[in-house]
């Protein structure tokens, strides 16, 4: 509470200069809101640097990975791209009954959920599959509910009933209102054998029969392809409530050591040294990012958005109004922020990167990464300093209108 209050205070007095003190005291003033051993950093559009403090220095910054391995994944995949998971049998389907396996061939889709599996239920049933004589078998990388699903075995929970009753609810009430199909009864499933994997990588072995269908007989045609939303949609989602899901998309490019190569290709030869990337969501002990380095980053994704004819508000969320970790902060200013949050309290670590819309000095973008400080302490900091940011250089809100869709409809079954 203690510091709370001193960050209290210590806005209030910035915000009582007056005109002539604040005339002859530079924004670097703002940097008192965070703390003097804690880094911070905000440049205007012009590349004028308006508030340093440790901006070099390196620490643990959690989930602002993300900016990275969103960068990486949108420049190296396109906006557009939509991961594909293939359902097949590993006999022809007669009669409703396979008399094998219902094989996935697992695309690493990150948002292949329990409403993405009951879309693909009703398509399955649509093309008369009634029965599966054994069980779900998987091949590629298979993601499921935002954790790694090797054997199917979760996957086949949902599509046999015994999962999935919330996703199912949710669905009926969409479609009360029109907006999709019916329901479809669950699969039977066989006792024997249980979920398995086939092959982990049948992309490479696809020209080998005698390895690639290993312990499946050959294959019949596909019996639903599920196509994810776009990427651009993904990593919005994804951003909006900081699904650690991130670090296994990461594999879809090479994983964090592509990410890591990438994000240090795109910021000033300087500060590459500053990016170390070990888990492209953010966990574990390994990453490392400086305060001016995740100011460039979050440039850099600016950028590849505009590129592609987009803002930064269609790849990470926007303060008051998104759904997830920036809806509460900077509520009674909407649209304030668009930014990133993170938050760690095993290595002591939260931040917050973002840009403000200004009159006078463009978009300005800052990154405050606070390091040993409870995540309540650091959050305060935080939001006082913007706050302070956004006084200072008279911010206003950005203009934006969320999508009103969910992200998993945008899923194709086909």
């Amino acid at each position: 509470m203690r510091s709370v209050l001193r960050c209290a205070s210590a806005l209030a007095l910035l915000l009582g200069l007056g005109a002539s003190a604040a005339a002859e005291s530079p924004l670097q003033q703002l940097a008192a809101v965070v703390g003097a051993d804690q880094g911070v950093y905000a440049v205007a559009g012009d590349g004028t640097v308006l508030v340093a403090q440790a901006e070099s220095r390196a620490v643990h910054p959690a989930s602002v990975t993300k900016v990275a391995t969103s960068l990486a994944l949108l420049a190296r995949l396109g906006p557009s791209y939509r991961f594909t998971t293939t359902f097949r049998g590993d006999r022809p389907l007669r009669d409703g009954r396979l008399a094998g396996e219902l094989v996935v061939d697992g695309g690493g889709d990150p948002f292949l959920v329990d409403e993405s599996a009951l879309l693909v239920l009703r398509r399955l049933h649509a093309q008369g599959l009634r029965t599966v004589a054994r069980h779900v078998a998987v091949r590629g990388s298979l993601l499921f509910d935002w954790q790694p699903d090797p054997t199917g075995r979760r996957l086949e929970d949902v599509l046999a009933g015994r999962a999935g009753n919330a996703a199912r609810a949710t669905l009926a009430r969409i479609e009360s209102a029109g907006s999709i199909a019916g329901d479809a009864p669950p699969l039977r499933f066989g006792v024997a054998g249980g979920s398995r994997v086939v092959d982990p990588s049948p992309r490479e072995d696809a020209s080998r029969p005698d390895a690639s269908m290993r312990g499946a007989a050959s294959t019949g045609a596909a019996l639903a392809t599920v196509r994810s939303p776009i990427l651009l949609h993904v990593v919005k989602a994804l951003n909006c409530f900081s699904n650690n899901v991130f670090h296994f998309a990461a594999d879809a490019i090479g994983g964090p050591r592509d990410v890591e190569d990438l994000a240090r290709g795109r910021v000033p030869a300087a500060m590459r040294d500053e990016i170390v990337i070990g888990n492209g969501a953010g966990a574990g002990p390994m990453n490392r990012m400086s305060p001016r380095a995740a100011v460039a980053l979050l440039q850099a994704l600016a950028d590849e958005l505009t590129r592609a004819g987009q803002e930064l508000s269609a790849a990470l969320p926007v303060s008051g109004i998104d759904p997830g970790t920036l809806e509460a902060r900077f509520s009674d200013e909407p649209a304030l922020v668009i930014g990133k949050t993170s938050r760690s309290g095993s290595v002591g670590a939260s931040a917050l990167v973002g840009v403000l819309r200004t009159p006078r000095y463009g978009t300005v973008r800052f990154a405050v990464l606070n390091h040993d400080l409870p995540v309540p302490d650091a959050r305060a900091r935080q939001d006082a300093f913007v706050r302070a940011l956004a006084s200072a250089t008279a911010a206003q809100p950005w203009s934006y209108t969320t999508r009103a869709t969910p992200p998993y409809l945008a899923t194709v079954v086909e």
